[in-house]
């Protein structure tokens, strides 16, 4: 049974004066969270953090912030590694009062300590980190907290679901759910009671994770929130031969998977292999939007909660909710995009997923 059902679509105006941006949203679409109703465009706040995408000032962050928040989104997903607290500290001091607001974080990747990754899965360790999320962010008590990616066989042992089960009762947290990497480590964490959530990298690049993660989270009523939305920039159609990364972005440092799984990178595919498959995408798509075109394509399925495409610039917020605007893609085009992924992309995909 689908989890959502949409909720009007929004009319934008939208006016660039003196290098700002004016919007005025008249809707949000929105779809539901065990009860709640979020916005089906999030922003992802990696880039907020300013460590692995370049510096994003706080202006800047707090300008795309505003944008989204203007714009009637409420669902804003951190980590308490990005930036080690730089976005959960800037995402709590511009919300203050985070009512409204579906605020959701991850733990399990901090490397601050000793007893750091990845050995920090103990009871009082990950409540040390959850404290530290909720002083940063200004709440007493996170709407959701998440696994970040931590190890299979953490996962396989139980132990960190009874953690968070005990955080839960004890108020420290709403709800918890888990992002994955794979499909194996999403079937693993479906299997628990009391899951309220899957963070999964579903996009035009990895689109065989409908029939084997979707479909059975849909039936289970747990949440799917969809990062990597857009292959690091990849799907937008706006990167060449001669786009060049910063040293401290992960797009350079990471390309081919040197630091972390290769998958948080362009979705796990090279890069001049992506340019090759995102202009035969675009060849597809109805018109030139292909960033929102291809948020439109995670959109059509019913089983997605939210996206949660992160932003560097305001135009790219603002590029980001509009894709809610557009209709379904056609049932053709959907074929036409299996069809490729099938036949040429999917075999390009490099890292564990």
């Amino acid at each position: 049974m689908p989890l959502w059902r949409p909720v009007n679509f929004f009319k934008i105006i939208f006016i660039q004066q003196a290098s700002l941006y004016f919007l005025k949203f008249e809707h949000m679409n929105y779809r539901d969270f065990k009860g709640h109703k979020i916005s089906e465009i999030g922003l992802g706040t990696w880039q907020l953090g300013s460590a692995d995408w370049g510096v994003v000032d706080e202006e800047a962050a707090f300008s795309i912030l505003k944008t989204y928040t203007d714009a009637g989104g409420n669902f804003i997903d951190t980590a308490d590694v990005y930036g080690m607290g730089v976005s959960e500290t800037l995402i709590g001091r511009f919300l203050k009062q985070p009512a409204n607001r579906f605020l959701a974080t991850k733990l399990g990747r901090r490397q601050d300590s000793p007893n750091g990754w990845p050995q920090n899965f103990s009871y009082d360790f990950m409540r040390r980190h959850i404290e530290s999320s909720l002083e940063k962010l200004g709440t007493p008590s996170l709407f959701l907290e998440q696994l970040h990616c931590i190890p299979t066989e953490e996962m396989r042992s139980g132990k960190v679901f009874d953690h968070l089960r005990k955080f839960k009762d004890e108020g420290l947290i709403q709800y918890w759910g888990a992002s994955v990497e794979t499909a194996e480590e999403a079937l693993i964490c479906l299997e628990q009671e009391g899951l309220a959530s899957l963070q999964i990298i579903f996009n035009l690049f990895r689109q065989h994770l409908a029939e084997e993660v979707l479909e059975q989270a849909g039936g289970k009523n747990v949440a799917t929130i969809i990062r990597v939305p857009l292959a690091s920039g990849l799907l937008t159609g706006k990167f060449s031969e001669q786009t060049i990364f910063s040293e401290q972005d992960h797009r350079n440092y990471n390309a081919d998977g040197a630091a972390f799984n290769a998958g948080e990178t362009f979705s796990g595919i090279e890069f001049g292999k992506g340019l090759h498959f995102a202009k035969q995408i675009g060849q597809l798509l109805p018109d030139e939007r292909m960033a929102q075109w291809a948020l439109r394509w995670i959109l059509d399925h019913p089983q997605v909660t939210t996206v949660i495409p992160g932003a560097s610039k305001v135009s790219q917020v603002v590029s980001n909710v509009k894709a809610a605007e557009l209709p379904p893609l056609p049932g053709q085009t959907h074929q036409q995009l299996r069809a490729l992924y099938d036949g040429q992309i999917k075999q390009s995909i490099r890292g564990h997923y």
